[in-house]
């Protein structure tokens, strides 16, 4: 079996890892305001979910190719599902909230920050149990 589905994995997760701890880091640095740090953040998560979406397509071709084992395929999809929600449902929300802000509006609450990080959160738990499973297959 190739270990390219293994290598993608943990790029992967060290993408999302590195970025989950850079982001609420840059709102502590000096001379940062929440506009910038929105702003900066924008464009991070943007940069971010492009690359997931590069690594997330290799894989599957990957795994296409070989076979792997059922808890790995489940396992890839609840990824790709959850990677698509962010992408598709909250992200967008997200940044129409931060340009808000950064325009100098005050947006009504919202649960989709949270939302994301919780998505982010399972993101990393089923990126390092898909690494595993392969690193035994």
């Amino acid at each position: 079996m190739t270990p390219l589905p293994l290598a993608l994995a943990c790029i992967w997760l060290g993408m999302v890892l590195a970025i989950s701890i850079e982001a609420p880091l840059k709102f502590r640095a000096p001379g940062i305001t929440l506009p910038l740090g929105l702003g900066i953040g924008r464009l991070v998560f943007r940069a971010l979910n492009v690359a997931e979406i590069v690594l997330a397509t290799a894989t599957a071709l990957t795994l296409a190719l070989a076979p792997r084992p059922l808890a790995a395929a489940l396992l890839f999809i609840a990824l790709a599902v959850t990677l698509a929600a962010q992408v598709l449902l909250l992200r967008p929300r997200l940044e129409a909230r931060a340009q808000l802000i950064i325009d100098g509006g005050t947006p009504p609450r919202s649960r989709a920050h949270l939302a994301y990080i919780v998505l982010e959160c399972a993101k990393l738990l089923m990126l390092t149990t898909f690494g595993i499973i392969l690193m035994f297959a």
